[in-house]
């Protein structure tokens, strides 16, 4: 039987925490950069900033005073840039902290749940969803900005465990085992 997810890794990818103190302030400047609104809790957000180079820009809500950012260098140091003399809150570069880890295909949900502490697919986010949660026993900030595709932000320390788990999962080679409460 042939697995239908796939497991791929962005090595490229710039993140950041956004932290703030007044959520309006904060946001107006990051529009301004970004195009684009922070997420609502829960809420994952891609957008596409009209700055030359800037790339996509992924928004992930983590809590009320704190936001994900994932994109290039280029973006995240135009955010930076911009929120720095804001009294608003401001920008902590987590690249060196954080690995971006890429779970797509028809039957990621599947593998993400069987990964995950609640056994289900209640776990895994929805498109414009982001939810911090265990997989592998590691918590893990995972997000969805486009169908049959999860992005799965974890502490750089634990990502080869995570990456070991994952393709120790695909090569089982049966996640028909799982039994999904949909």
């Amino acid at each position: 039987m042939t697995v239908a997810a796939r497991l791929s890794q962005r090595p490229d990818a710039a993140v950041a925490s956004l932290r703030y103190f007044d959520a309006d302030g904060f946001g107006a400047a990051l529009r301004e950069v970004t195009g684009t609104v922070l997420p609502g809790t829960g809420q994952a957000i891609r957008a596409a900033p009209a700055a030359a180079g800037s790339g996509e820009c992924l928004l992930a809500w983590r809590s009320p005073s704190e936001t994900l950012m994932v994109g290039n260098r280029a973006l995240l140091a135009q955010v930076a840039a911009r929120t720095a003399a804001s009294a608003h809150g401001y920008v902590v570069d987590q690249t060196g902290g954080i690995s971006l880890l890429v779970v797509g295909g028809e039957r990621g949900a599947l593998l993400l749940a069987r990964l995950g502490s609640l056994g289900s697919r209640d776990c895994v986010p929805a498109p414009g969803e982001a939810r911090t949660g265990r997989l592998a026993d590691l918590s893990v900030l995972t997000l969805c900005v486009r169908p049959l595709e999860w992005l799965l932000l974890v502490e750089r320390v634990y990502a080869r465990h995570l990456r070991h788990w994952i393709q120790v999962t695909l090569d089982d080679d049966d996640l028909s085992e799982i039994h999904p409460h949909d």
